[in-house]
């Protein structure tokens, strides 16, 4: 009886699906003009302004525009606006093109950014709402049919990049339109480069190209999602033919599809940072023992020096290359190279278990303590391993690590309400005072500030950067502020930053895709070369 090994069985079968793809192209390319993406998430609404989650907000990018969009590198580019601007401390004018036309022939008005911009208020069930981007907004103006004055109740200046979310409908449509009205189709009418046909939630969604699209005209008569949220089943329809590329590529496989001629790979470094978020609010904290397992009555994360040595025990560049499989970039900062606020003064912290060491003893723990680390094991690329790999730094200086990792389902929940010591989290943000100001401002629950602080770390310090970069609307002026909150913070180890991850799209010979710094997979960003 014949045994073989399961990795001499996957090979097989990768030999034999890039054989069938091989096959495929052919076929394919009589059909240029449509395309076929294998999405790694579903999409659970088609309503613009229902759930705000990634998966929905880049369906929805091809459908509707926002006043303002944002291109592959993150940066701030006109979409239905043409400009904006700062009138006043408390007033942002935006200028409309003119002659855009909605899917239905109707021109773009003033009016339907006006209902665009008040309809997330509307919505009182939503999960995830898009008030958050629309509540510093207090009074909105039609000047003329084509200039909007947005005010503000005190100086804002990312207001451009909050609008940025906003997708733009039609008030004729939409005004008595339900999200379900959405999900069929009757109330889908917008400015993008597409127009619906079909939504099979779970399965896919069909599009057509608009002909009437304002800006440059898609090549693609027709683009398929298809809901692939296995990573080997996506994988296998890339190279079945099945579809034409995929996004969220499986680690294990870029180094194949790199030497398969048949494909080929876009990435990118993204805006996602992965990071240790560390209990500093309670003097005892619940995963922390001393060497013999006891409960300590001081919590050792408290002190800058126990933090530090953290840190410095993590060998990122080993962590990059071996665990991550060389899809990241170790990191200095919360946000990603480019994003506003970057500080290039912080430096990758340097291994060095020895310094590590002399900080613990330093700071009272000359034989370390005990901890529980805790992640997602279905969120991040190769997670679980990470938190295993981090425990093993660790336990070189003298803490004792242990690892829990839990779906992300149960993982989010509980990290929030504050069950654990340090938790692994990873958060993707095109501007650093955002950043600052959900991951480490001092907790408001009627402000918003500090949603995504679990370790609950508070320094008025930093409160006060924040504040003064959210409140510039000079844009040189916010990003010193930003940078100096950033440098506040990690010279403190807020939080402890581990790398950037890649994100990574594959797609078949013949085809040419720009990565994009947020991640987002939009059908026509992807051109036949």
């Amino acid at each position: 009886m014949l045994h073989l090994s399961k990795k001499k069985i996957l090979n097989a079968a990768f030999a034999s699906l890039s054989v069938l793809a091989s096959l495929s192209l052919g076929m394919q390319a009589s059909q240029a003009a449509d395309l076929k993406i294998g999405l790694y998430a579903d999409v659970s609404t088609l309503d613009p302004h229902f759930n705000n989650i990634a998966p929905n907000i880049s369906l929805s990018s091809h459908l509707f525009d926002a006043l303002v969009n944002v291109d592959a590198n993150g940066h701030l580019i006109p979409g239905l606006a043409t400009s904006w601007k700062a009138i006043d401390p408390l007033t942002w004018e935006f200028k409309l093109r003119h002659g855009v036309k909605f899917s239905d022939g109707s021109e773009l008005t003033a009016e339907d950014v006006v209902f665009s911009l008040d309809r997330p208020a509307t919505l009182t069930n939503s999960p995830g709402p898009f008030t958050s981007y629309t509540k510093q907004i207090v009074s909105k103006q039609v000047v003329d049919p084509y200039t909007v004055h947005l005010k503000t109740a005190t100086p804002y200046g990312p207001l451009a990049l909050d609008v940025s979310t906003i997708f733009i409908v039609s008030k004729k449509a939409a005004q008595n339109a339900t999200t379900d009205d959405f999900n069929t189709g009757k109330a889908l009418v917008g400015t993008g480069p597409f127009k619906f046909s079909s939504f099979k939630r779970g399965d896919r969604i069909e599009l057509v190209r608009n002909d009437a699209y304002w800006g440059e005209k898609s090549p693609w008569d027709k683009v398929t999602f298809r809901i692939l949220t296995s990573d080997g089943a996506r994988l296998a329809a890339l190279l079945a033919g099945e579809v034409d590329a995929i996004e969220n590529v499986p680690p294990a496989d870029v180094a194949k599809l790199k030497t398969n001629p048949q494909f080929k790979l876009a990435q990118k470094i993204s805006w996602r940072t992965i990071f240790w978020t560390l209990d500093q609010a309670r003097d005892k904290s619940p995963d922390i023992t001393d060497s013999n397992g006891k409960p300590l009555d001081k919590n050792p994360l408290k002190d800058i020096r126990v933090r530090q040595a953290i840190s410095k025990a993590i060998n990122r560049q080993a962590l990059v290359e071996r665990t991550l499989e060389g899809l990241a970039v170790p990191a200095s900062n919360i946000v990603a190279p480019g994003v506003l606020g970057y500080a290039d003064t912080l430096k990758v912290e340097k291994y060095d278990p020895e310094g590590a060491k002399k900080l613990l003893a330093a700071a009272g723990y000359p034989n370390g303590f005990g901890i529980t680390l805790h992640g997602p094991n279905n969120r991040y690329i190769n997670d679980e391993r990470v938190v295993q790999t981090v425990a093993q730094f660790l336990n070189r200086v003298g803490i004792q690590a242990k690892v829990e990792t839990l779906p992300l389902a149960v993982y989010f929940g509980k990290a929030r309400a504050g069950e654990y010591s340090a938790a692994l989290l990873g958060w993707g943000t095109l501007a650093g005072d955002f950043g600052l100001r959900t991951l480490l401002g001092t907790t408001n629950p009627d402000t918003g500030w500090g949603s995504w602080n679990w370790g609950k770390y508070t320094n008025p310090k930093l409160d006060q950067l924040i504040q003064s970069s959210l409140a510039s609307v000079d844009q040189k002026q916010r990003e010193d502020f930003a940078r100096q909150g950033a440098t506040t913070a990690l010279n403190d180890y807020a939080l402890i930053p581990l790398y950037h991850q890649y994100a990574t799209w594959a797609l078949r010979k013949g085809l040419k895709y720009t990565p994009r710094t947020d991640e987002f997979t939009f059908a026509f960003q992807f051109h036949p070369e």
